[in-house]
């Protein structure tokens, strides 16, 4: 997911691209606009398109009902947002009822395995596997040479229009069953571990550098580049707490990525 000046209409800097509500699905598709956009020239190094989210927005003002047939499935949707053609593209999808929505951008090498889905105005970067039963929420921004693993959800944020989505930058790994959500952004090389759940207001405790990272709605949480993240727990101050035990789930940064972490997280790449 680069971020270097002149990288395309979608990726480059200064003044964001024209969006048309006409061709907004199209345009997505084909990588012309996005959602949100690499900027190193504004705080936190990514831009908001909100022109982008309003447009897909407007899809779903028509509320008329269409139904597509798809191989041996059915889809009945709203007429705005159908799903997406998929047949002939640079990507592989392995049969068995992945569903991705138009709208959405696909980049070469990309492989999606079943059942998934991808909701409109996603982006996912070349290279990247979308494991089994993956969920990839709403404007989500999914960089190159990913790795989300079965049972991730990726949460939507498609409203308000202003709003940061979820991203997860080139070459991060997310282990099976975690949820990203609400704005939370997992910066390049970032290992999570299976079972971590970050919102964009999540704390995070880096044992590493002795903080405690803390996000707010304003300014989502960042998980820092290649950091290992697991889970674990805090105790609850207060004499009922302490009487019965009690603790919160919490993520913790225990190191920063090394070869053996990336050893371990690699996918063959014949499986790509």
């Amino acid at each position: 997911m680069t971020t270097e000046p002149g990288a395309g209409a979608a990726g480059a800097t200064g003044a964001a691209p024209v969006v048309n509500p006409e061709t907004i699905l199209a345009d997505l598709e084909a990588g012309l606009v996005r959602s949100a956009s690499p900027d190193p020239t504004v705080p936190g190094g990514w831009r908001v398109n909100a022109d982008v989210k309003a447009a897909i927005l407007g899809r779903f003002a028509d509320k008329t009902m269409l139904e597509w047939s798809v191989g041996p499935f059915t889809f009945r949707d709203r007429a705005g947002v159908p799903p997406r053609d998929l047949a002939g593209g640079p990507w592989r999808v392995v049969p068995g009822g992945t569903t991705v929505r138009s709208g959405t951008y696909l980049a070469p090498g990309v492989v999606i395995m079943p059942p998934s889905y991808i909701n409109v105005g996603a982006w996912v970067g070349a290279n990247t596997m979308v494991d089994s039963a993956v969920l990839v929420g709403s404007c989500a921004q999914i960089g190159d040479n990913v790795h989300l693993s079965a049972g991730v959800v990726i949460g939507g944020v498609l409203e308000p229009a202003n709003a940061m989505p979820v991203i997860v930058e080139d070459g991060a790994f997310v282990g099976a069953g975690c949820s990203l959500l609400d704005g939370v952004r997992v910066s390049r090389g970032a290992v999570i571990a299976a079972g971590v759940t970050l919102t964009g207001t999540s704390r995070l405790y880096d044992t590493v550098r002795g903080t405690v990272l803390q996000g707010t709605a304003d300014e989502p949480l960042v998980v820092p580049v290649n950091a290992v993240v697991v889970p674990g727990t805090r105790r609850i101050a207060g004499a009922f707490a302490e009487e019965h035990g009690l603790a919160l789930n919490t993520a913790i940064i225990v190191k920063d990525r090394d070869e053996g972490t990336s050893a371990r997280v690699a996918l063959e790449s014949t499986l790509r």
